[in-house]
């Protein structure tokens, strides 16, 4: 039916677009060459130039119209008419023009008998228009009796397609009853059966309530499966360092720590050179790190109570500036430090808030991999779900933290540095959370990263 349509609409395009405007052409030659009909006699009447000059304006009119017909043709017999219909004109032209120069010169009586002739064959011209006409006219005939008995077949074809859907749709409503509904009843009644519930009137509702039950049910046992078996393995990851830890980390330590006194009291004593300072500077440095990933361990399997007392968290802010002054000039990292005034005190542990702060700021450093800012803003607010809070906002410039690892940077041992342990900010979370407050992560990828920590003012026992 579709494309009925669009054959359809190419007829009416067809008529309106080629044979109508060339039927219309047609009609304004036929109508430029009765305009000129007269000029000459009244010319003989009255010897005004004036009807001269208007024949020669209507003869242009009619070889601009003969022109616009030339353009429309589209078929040889369109083409010959046209072409007789020139030449016709064009004999008759030259007539006319004998019969004006015999008045012109007085032989009015040759220039009578001569316009006599040349009348004939004007209206042998305007036959020729008038059959050019005809020709246009049968084409839109033409085009009229193939539109009509396109519609028709258009109608005959909708009626079958109306007679052929009406059985197609029989044939599903069997299909249907027989093939879906008919399982689909039994299956409710099987589950409404299991359920203990009565048949109601409709199938499909009933089973869909089943199915959504199940659905829901199958939903909430894979999440507490999940959860059940992050739980596992946290509990496994930390008996296994608890174990650890216990066993080895005082047997490992005091080692070291007899090695360590042994090199600084080898690196005062002895003449060393340059390369040799440096391979000293170097154990050191690495038996340092080995002795903070031991402590790490400790930390985490026993973690220290906390000791609490009265202190502002600027005072604690300073102490770590000062401490890891010379740490932030060897990362090329300037501190800022955003304050109205000093924060006032709470209850809490000094040293495990410093240590928290210096695991951030180290942290940050060693994001940004020398150069950059890191920026410390100091405020109180309030906040209805804990009350009077105080808030150290610790912010870099650096890389950031894709968004697809910021749910993990708290677990154990997740860490994306090489010889990290994964345990600094897992500890930095805890110590935040036996204080009764929380810590935040903000970050976008590219644009640094920002740790909030929030702190009771009351402090954590209160």
């Amino acid at each position: 039916m579709v494309w009925y349509t669009y054959r359809i609409e190419g007829l009416l395009t067809s008529v309106i677009d080629k044979n109508l405007a060339a039927y219309q052409a047609a009609q304004e030659l036929e109508t430029a060459l009765v305009n000129q009909k007269g000029f000459v006699s009244y010319y003989f009447l009255d010897s005004d130039p004036e009807w001269l000059r208007k024949l020669g304006e209507y003869r242009q009119i009619f070889k601009q119209r003969l022109n616009h017909v030339r353009m429309l043709v589209d078929s040889e017999e369109q083409k010959k008419t046209v072409d007789l219909i020139s030449l016709e004109y064009k004999q008759y032209i030259i007539a006319k023009d004998q019969v004006i120069a015999l008045y012109k010169a007085g032989e009015y009586v040759t220039g009578a008998k001569l316009h006599k002739k040349v009348r004939k064959r004007f209206f042998t011209i305007l036959d020729l228009c008038g059959q050019y006409k005809r020709i246009h006219t049968k084409c839109i005939i033409q085009a009229k009796n193939e539109s009509s008995f396109r519609a028709e077949n258009l109608r005959i074809i909708a009626i079958s397609a109306i007679f052929i859907e009406f059985f197609l749709a029989l044939f599903l409503v069997i299909l249907l009853a027989k093939y879906i509904l008919g399982p689909v009843r039994s299956l409710a009644e099987e589950v409404n059966k299991t359920e203990g519930l009565d048949m109601p009137g409709n199938e499909i509702n009933s089973l869909r309530s089943s199915v959504r039950g199940l659905i829901n049910d199958i939903d909430q046992t894979n999440w507490e499966l999940e959860k059940s078996r992050e739980h596992l393995q946290q509990a496994e990851k930390m008996a296994m360092v608890g174990t650890l830890a216990a066993g080895m980390a005082h047997s490992i330590r005091n080692p070291f720590t007899s090695v360590k006194m042994r090199i600084f009291s080898l690196s005062r004593y002895l003449d060393l050179s340059l390369t040799q300072k440096e391979d000293f500077e170097v154990i050191s440095e690495e038996i340092r790190h080995i002795d903070t990933i031991l402590q790490n361990f400790l930390e985490f399997s026993r973690p220290p109570k906390l000791k609490v007392q009265q202190i502002s968290p600027s005072m604690i802010v300073d102490i770590v500036i000062q401490l890891l002054e010379h740490r932030l000039k060897s990362y090329d990292v300037k501190i800022k430090v955003v304050r109205k005034q000093p924060l006032p005190k709470i209850e809490a542990d000094p040293e495990q808030l410093k240590e928290v702060i210096v695991n951030l700021v180290i942290n940050a450093c060693q994001a940004m991999d020398g150069g950059g800012m890191i920026e410390i803003d100091e405020k109180e607010d309030f906040i209805k779900s804990l009350g009077n809070v105080i808030i150290l906002k610790i912010s870099d410039n650096g890389p950031g933290i894709p968004e697809s690892i910021q749910d993990k940077i708290f677990q154990p041992f997740f860490t994306t540095k090489e010889e990290g342990t994964g345990l600094g900010l897992s500890i930095v979370e805890r110590i935040i959370k036996e204080h009764g407050g929380t810590l935040e992560v903000l970050s976008k990828n590219g644009q640094g990263a920002s740790f909030i920590i929030t702190l009771l003012k009351k402090g954590p026992n209160s």
